[in-house]
């Protein structure tokens, strides 16, 4: 142990506020009063003022959610056009999203949008966090503006946002909204392939143009076509504590769920 109590780190390790600071999390100062305040678990446990840590190698949480704290990460939002593939590479050869960001350091597609799908997408090396914007009891939201064929009435809209029986079972309940004659905006917080075309099929209005307008909380409309931009600190935290929240949230349904017992008759 330390002078502080903290666990001894091999090498000395960083203090754990330097650490915090560096990532985006706050000031220095304000760093310390997270930590002191008890909101900071460093691999699991409630970390100690003064501690230090190894944050190549350290599981560093705020209110849950994991920090990025390991050298080298990169985070990128890109708006992904038509015909570009959310694969490493294509035996069609087509091009892939990997050919639109930096080739170094190398990262990965977090999840995917079909070739003919347009919109935001994050790629990165920080698999953690990669991890927990695809695994299905995170449940990050997706948001999707889609044009369709005709106009869909109020009964298509009640459909879609209780859900819709597909070929491998029903979607879980969306946010579905009317924007335009022939335009929706549907959010969903499932990962299958193809969703929100086969949803959209489902109740007789194909889609013929789908772009994915926002992930979480991450949303950019100045962002164009075919470009990409890092990720702010700031945002990379909040997806950690939308996944963390979404995480929390599942469990509590779980729950109750559980407890509840079947329906009275």
């Amino acid at each position: 142990m330390n002078a502080g109590g903290a666990p001894a780190v091999p090498n000395g390790g960083q203090r754990l506020q330097k650490v915090l600071a560096r990532a985006g999390v706050g000031s220095r100062r304000a760093c310390d009063e997270l930590i002191g305040a008890g909101r900071v678990r460093v691999n699991g446990q409630v970390a100690a003022l003064g501690q230090r840590v190894n944050p190549a190698l350290d599981r560093i949480e705020l209110d849950g959610a994991l920090v990025p704290t390991a050298p080298g990460l990169a985070h990128y939002l890109l708006n992904k056009p038509r015909g570009v593939v959310t694969t490493a590479s294509d035996p069609q050869g087509r091009p892939t999203v990997l050919g639109l960001v930096p080739p170094q350091p190398r990262v990965f597609p977090v999840g995917r949008l079909d070739a003919d799908t347009e919109g935001l997408i994050i790629l990165t090396n920080d698999g953690p966090l990669a991890h927990q914007l695809t695994h299905p009891r995170f449940g990050i939201d997706k948001e999707y503006v889609a044009e369709v064929r005709g106009e869909p009435r109020p009964a298509v809209l009640r459909t879609l946002r209780k859900g819709v029986q597909l070929n491998d079972g029903p979607t879980a309940p969306a946010r579905v909204s009317l924007v335009g004659p022939s335009v929706l905006r549907i959010t969903i917080h499932e990962g299958r392939n193809r969703q929100v075309r086969r949803m959209c099929e489902a109740v007789g209005h194909p889609v013929q143009r789908l772009v994915r307008t926002r992930i979480g909380p991450v949303a950019d409309r100045r962002l164009a076509l075919g470009h990409w931009r890092p990720l702010t600190m700031r945002e990379v935290q909040a997806l950690a504590q939308a996944a963390a929240a979404d995480t929390a949230a599942s469990a509590d349904r779980r729950r109750i769920a559980a407890t509840s017992g079947p329906p009275t008759p």
